[in-house]
């Protein structure tokens, strides 16, 4: 994939303009029907208190003015906190940094078959998601999942740049802000079998999704109700044993 030339982000007029209402955006289909998914995914782990007061999305307008254009570009997950609720009777479009909260905590691009702009630094032509998320946004941590290799690849803002992060003896990634790891988990869920990406808690244990929740809340009332059951069975077999020896057990 070719990249052009580099321009210093010191030669870029940088502005935080609030999107106008009647701001086009666009309006491009869905490029794998998988990638709602893997967000969906994302989210539905997260603990009620990482929920609070953040904005989670999906391919969602991420705002910037640069050289007095707005330009925006939708990540496949974005985290943000805190974000003030959305008062307006209209549904959120986009958000702008700065403006309208803090920058995103991260970014995350999952990748198809063939690559788009996630690395790319154009910025002559147009903005490529690299360069937009590095020396515009600069957004602290950026994920790059590859769900058919299973590759994840994450980077860190130092220095005013990316640099390529190494994962833990398990595979994990540490992920400050959220205090937890994230990390590739492979099953089922959504009638798609395949790789996902998931969180883990420091303790290294995994954070569990809705269903799993309740499927385990549905195992735990079943061994109650077997034990009862067995218990039920031994009290009776007793009382049986009682009354043959001619002792009234309900005396």
């Amino acid at each position: 994939m070719s990249v052009l030339p580099q321009t210093s982000v010191f030669e870029i007029k940088i502005t935080w303009p609030k999107l106008p209402e009647d701001f086009v955006l666009p309006d491009d289909p869905v490029e794998n029907l998988e990638h709602p998914l893997l967000a969906n995914a994302l989210r539905h782990s997260l603990t009620p208190e990482l929920c609070q007061d953040a904005l989670i999305s999906s391919n969602f307008a991420l705002c910037a003015g640069i050289n007095n254009r707005p330009i925006c570009k939708a990540p496949d997950w974005m985290y943000i906190r805190p974000v003030a609720p959305w008062s307006s009777p209209e549904p959120r479009r986009s958000y702008t940094p700065h403006t309208e909260g803090p920058i995103p905590l991260m970014v995350m691009e999952f990748l198809s078959d063939t690559y788009g702009e996630e690395y790319s630094m154009e910025v002559q032509n147009r903005i490529g998601k690299w360069y937009f998320y590095e020396q515009i946004i600069k957004v602290p941590i950026y994920a790059i999942f590859h769900p058919t290799t299973a590759l994840l690849e994450l980077y860190a803002l130092e220095s005013n740049r990316y640099q390529r992060q190494m994962p833990d003896a398990n595979g994990f990634y540490w992920i400050p802000g959220l205090e937890l790891f994230l990390g590739v988990w492979q099953g089922t869920r959504d009638n798609r079998t395949g790789n996902w990406l998931r969180w883990w808690n420091a303790n290294g244990e995994l954070l569990r999704w809705p269903e799993e929740l309740a499927e385990t809340e549905r195992q735990r009332a079943e061994t109650e109700s077997q034990r009862a059951e067995t218990e039920r069975q031994r009290a009776e077999k007793l009382a049986q044993r009682l009354r043959e020896l001619g002792v009234d057990p309900d005396s």
